[in-house]
Formats: structure tokens, sequence, C-alpha cells
């Protein structure tokens, strides 16, 4: 198919080695990830989508204190994997967290008739999937993380995050150490049905 659209997005994967060696500066990453989150679409132009966007020492910080946070809940002779994941993602370049902001959610629900906390989760995702896929043309390697609610209250006070922004996922992000495994589909029929000439 010739559609860059589609392209772009078959190019999105799941990356877990990550490294350093991306030909980007911060300055060009930040951007690509502004732009992408202000071009995702949200319900009545609301742009409930924030994000805080890690480098460096402060991306490397968020990964020790989630696992110093998951160290106090898995169990000590199961922890090694689950410390070998924080170290995979501190070893990129940088980390996005993904927020929503509650106050912009409750001013649209006391305006309109309208859920709008389902409303903002849709917009949070299409931003995860625009940044991810913007990185992705970029050649940066990422993940989707969701260590939410367990880190909030750190992030909050480590970053001085508003306390309307409500974490909803994290994407670390760096230069692709490992190829990518086949990506399976399951059947067409099970997933689609299409109606009409």
């Amino acid at each position: 198919m010739s559609n860059q659209v589609i392209q772009a997005l078959t190019k999105r994967r799941t990356q877990y080695a990550l490294g350093k060696n991306v030909s980007l500066s911060h300055a060009e990453i930040e951007a690509i990830i502004k732009e992408a989150m202000r071009q995702s679409p949200s319900s009545f132009n609301s742009q409930s989508s924030r994000a805080v966007i890690l480098f460096g020492d402060a991306s490397r910080q968020f990964w020790d204190l989630t696992r110093e946070v998951l160290r106090g809940l898995v169990p000590a002779e199961s922890f090694a994997p689950t410390d070998a994941k924080m170290t995979s993602f501190a070893a990129g370049v940088g980390t996005v967290l993904f927020f929503e902001d509650q106050d912009t959610v409750k001013a649209l629900n006391e305006k309109y008739p309208y859920d709008f906390g389902m409303f903002s989760e849709h917009s949070a995702g299409m931003a995860q999937l625009a940044v991810w896929t913007a990185l992705a043309e970029a050649n940066i390697g990422a993940s989707l993380q969701h260590y939410s609610p367990i880190v909030d209250e750190q992030v909050q006070a480590t970053w001085n995050v508003p306390a309307s922004w409500k974490l909803r996922a994290q994407m670390p992000f760096g230069s692709n150490e490992a190829g990518f495994g086949e990506k399976t589909f399951i059947d067409d029929a099970t997933r689609f049905k299409t109606f009409g000439a």
C-alpha cells in the first residue's frame, strides 16, 4: 500500500532495546513530540493532553524512582525481570510522561451533557500514538508503558506537575538497538464487519 500514513503506522513498533545513538538533538526531538501532540485531535478541541519530556539524568531518575516503588511491590525473588525492564527503559535518550488535565475535563463536563472523561482517554490515546509514530518516522524507538497510579505522587513532587494533571502513560525512547520480531494479526473476519455497497 502506498498510503504514507499507513506506512508510518507500520514503522511504529515496540522497542525495548533502547540506546543513546540518535542523530537528532534534544531540541529537535522535543519539537517532534510537541508538534505531534499539537496535531492530535481532541473532542471539542479541548486539548486536554499534557506531557512532561525528560532527557538524560531526568529520564533515568524517573525509571530509578519507578524501580524503587516496584521494589516494594514485587517479591524480591522475582524482581530481576522488573529490574531489567527499568534498566532497558533508562538506557534510552528520554521519556515522555503523558497526562490528561482533569480541570479541562471537569470544565467541559459542567458545560455539556457528555462524558468528557471518556473523551479525554480517547485524546490521550491519539496523542500517544501520534508521538510514537512521529518518533518512529525519525528512526527513534519507543514503547508505551503504564506505571500509573503507583508513581503518580512521586512524579508530581519531583517535577512539580500540577495536581490536575493525571498521569496516563510513559514512553521511553532512544535509538533502536535491536530489530523487531514479526508482527502478527488476528483474522480480519474476527475483527471487522463491513456493510453496504
